[in-house]
């Protein structure tokens, strides 16, 4: 067991997720100050990787993430033939002319939940065989909800109770209009990829709208797609090799917004955050619950809405997130659960219940670990209920449940506790976010 201690001089910052097993000790800090710039969003990275194998061209990917979710989707790109060109750090080429063909071994997801149900859209309509498989965690996470509509599709599968390994026999894909119970940009994004090559036209309404950058970069790459409240309409399309930029993250950005807002004194700027009206329920919350929070410097970079975010210490009041607005925050809700501790009165969130179904079971995963530290909250079927506003005294181990998000949102807690905390199992931030602790160095921690 390693065990670092975080102290002034940040021993050995830029090694620290490489450890396998990685124990750290987090303590209450100084105000945060001044500014970085967050890592590339996940999801766009993931869809620019997969969609550029899909243009038979060349396309510029700048400004990439480099977490271990989108390195499995990159490496499987690589398998289905597609030649990547490293350009320096954070620029890379990737030429799809010659894919998409037969990968000569099973793919491997890793831990991303992203990577697996979105390259099956692909898959299924190939004229190959495949089979997908990922780790301990992923293996345990349901796939009945992308195999179901892809077998109304025409789509035809080996699995084990619909996870993990999942064996895909290639065929050929006939259009469907799907109308789903869950608001998942996953399932979702799922079926237009494989609508984009099967015959006729396929349609996907879900009950709310969730995250949509599917939807934006088929429209910049020029799929024949159309949008209409709830509702997507995609035709077979060929896409184009056009250039993307990939914007900053704001689910990654979510720790640090919340860390300002809670420790006191705090001021930071967080520059090149993506602010797609599907993602960011978390600063509409936020400011609800009386957060100084300021969108600046508000532009569009490849298809999608960026600012930087201007975050200053606040004394949070108490909010509802339930409904519609959950599909815009649903990554973001461990953390936000964090915030509401810090709140006067009590936060009440429901219709979260597929929080369960992540890489942890984040509803009990946020309620055990936060009350170990002085938090009082209570657990739902569909979410929690956090009563307000609580002192963290801290002094106690925390377990992340291999999940990177309540691992980040473990280490913002111990921020504010009285006491030092330990988190076990830290490296499994790398699954996202290996640059996390390096940012909480930039801003002053310790």
């Amino acid at each position: 067991m390693k065990i670092i201690f975080f102290c002034n001089q940040f021993a050995n910052k830029n090694s620290l997720l490489s450890n396998k097993n990685m124990d750290i000790i987090v303590n209450k800090t100084n105000p945060l100050k001044g500014q970085i710039t967050i890592p590339a969003d996940k999801s766009i990275t993931h869809r620019a990787f997969m969609f550029s194998a899909l243009t038979k061209g060349k396309m510029k990917v700048s400004n990439y993430s480099k977490g271990a979710d989108c390195l499995s989707t990159l490496q499987i790109i690589k398998h289905l033939g597609c030649n990547v060109e490293y350009i320096d750090d954070n620029n890379l080429i990737i030429d799809s002319t010659n894919a998409i063909k037969a990968p000569d071994i099973n793919l491997n997801c890793g831990n991303s939940g992203t990577t697996v149900r979105l390259i099956s859209g692909i898959l299924a309509s190939q004229n190959f065989n495949s089979k997908l498989f990922g780790d301990e965690s992923l293996s345990k996470r349901p796939m009945k909800r992308i195999i179901t509509p892809l077998e109304l599709m025409g789509a035809k599968f080996k699995h084990n109770d619909y996870k993990l390994p999942l064996e895909i026999f290639g065929s050929e894909l006939h259009g469907i209009d799907y109308v789903s119970h869950l608001a998942s940009a996953q399932v979702k994004s799922c079926i237009l990829l494989a609508g984009l090559n099967a015959q006729g036209v396929t349609s996907f309404t879900e009950p709310f709208k969730s995250r949509n950058h599917t939807e934006l970069m088929f429209q910049y790459l020029g799929a024949n797609i159309n949008i209409e409240k709830n509702m997507v309409t995609v035709k077979k399309s060929q896409l184009n090799p056009v250039d993307i930029t990939v914007c900053g993250d704001i689910s990654s950005a979510a720790f640090f917004i919340v860390a300002a807002l809670i420790v006191p004194d705090s001021e930071i700027l967080i520059k090149n955050v993506g602010i797609n009206p599907t993602r960011s329920g978390i600063i509409d919350i936020l400011k609800s619950m009386n957060a100084d929070i300021e969108l600046i410097n508000e532009r569009t970079v490849s298809n999608e809405k960026v600012a930087d975010i201007l975050v200053k210490y606040s004394n949070l009041k108490c909010t509802s997130i339930q409904g519609e607005i959950i599909p815009r925050l649903i990554d973001e809700i461990p953390i936000l659960a964090l915030a509401a501790t810090q709140a006067e009165g009590t936060t009440v969130i429901k219709d979260a219940q597929d929080l369960r179904n992540k890489e942890a079971d984040r509803i009990s995963a946020v309620k055990t670990e936060l009350n170990k530290l002085g938090a009082n909250i209570e657990e739902t079927s569909d979410g929690l209920i956090i009563h307000g506003k609580t002192s963290l005294y801290g002094n106690s181990e925390i377990n992340c449940y291999h999940d990177h998000r309540i691992a980040m949102s473990a280490f913002t807690a111990g921020l504010i506790c009285k006491k030092p905390i330990k988190i076990n199992q830290f490296q499994w931030v790398n699954i996202s976010f290996p640059e996390f602790l390096d940012l909480f160095h930039r801003i002053n921690y310790m």
